[in-house]
């Protein structure tokens, strides 16, 4: 990651809480420890942020505490053809009438472009899937209500009795933080509260997860294996992964790029 795309991330980021840690930096930026701690005193030279002991802080402390994790705007250019691949495959499931759930994450969002012909009833928490949707697309679109966090795009709710217990889905669609052995992964205990809501209303439980994302974890768990009923992930899963899946029960979708599509069916 270039360093002005680090410096961005790590501004970002000292906006959303009052300190952040070099480790938090670390697992954000996927740099390491001593690439951060050289950023912080760069910035901190520049007076864009003050230096503490173990991270960083802002100048001026927000008074509105953000969402742990990268900015949404961050994540969509990370394994984007991937991530487009694994989007296709997840449309593909659906059939004109049903009702989804679209959880908010950037490889969710690569849903919307497949969606454009189709006729669903859309739940989510996305802001920018539910804009694009309702601008390109006859799909019919519910969103949650809630506070907005403009770094992810999602809309969560603090009330236990909001209008996600009044939506059933055939399905719900979902990025991940991290998936392992103990389940699916996520950063932040607010994110954890409101996708369990979600959950708890879908039949099926479809995770869209690049590979990386088996390779990646969290503090915070989500929900076991045997609660995920489909993972749609890339070519690059390793076989110990694609074996965990299986051994919990788990159905697997390998997505391929346009390239690899198109050299299979000219084969």
């Amino acid at each position: 990651m270039h360093e002005t795309e680090r410096h961005r991330i790590i501004l970002s980021a000292i906006q959303g809480k009052p300190v952040v840690t070099v480790a938090e930096l670390v697992e954000l930026t996927e740099s390491s420890e001593a690439t951060i701690r050289r950023d912080i005193a760069a910035l901190h030279v520049q007076k864009k942020l003050r230096r503490v002991r173990g991270g960083a802080e802002a100048l001026h402390p927000p008074q509105f505490v953000g969402l742990a994790g990268r900015p949404f705007s961050v994540n969509e250019a990370m394994h984007a053809r991937q991530k487009q691949a694994i989007a296709r495959e997840a449309v593909a499931l659906c059939e004109d009438g049903d009702p989804v759930i679209i959880n908010g994450g950037t490889t969710t969002f690569q849903m919307v472009h497949f969606l454009a012909t189709r006729r669903l009833h859309v739940f989510t928490n996305s802001f920018p899937i539910a804009e694009h949707l309702l601008k390109h697309s006859k799909n019919t679109i519910m969103l949650s209500g809630g506070v907005v966090y403009r770094e992810q795009g999602v809309i969560l709710s603090p009330f236990e009795n909001d209008v996600t217990r009044n939506f059933y889905a055939r399905r719900m669609f979902m990025g991940a933080q991290g998936l392992g052995p103990l389940g699916l992964m996520e950063t932040d205990p607010l994110l954890i509260q409101a996708e369990q809501k979600l959950i708890d209303q879908a039949d099926e439980l479809v995770v869209l997860a690049d590979s990386s994302k088996f390779h990646q974890r969290s503090s915070l768990i989500l929900c076991a294996l045997p609660r995920i009923s489909t993972v749609i992930t890339d070519a690059g899963i390793e076989d110990r992964h694609a074996a965990m899946l299986e051994e919990a029960g788990v159905r697997l979708i390998v997505a391929r790029a346009e390239a690899e599509a198109g050299r299979a069916r000219g084969a």
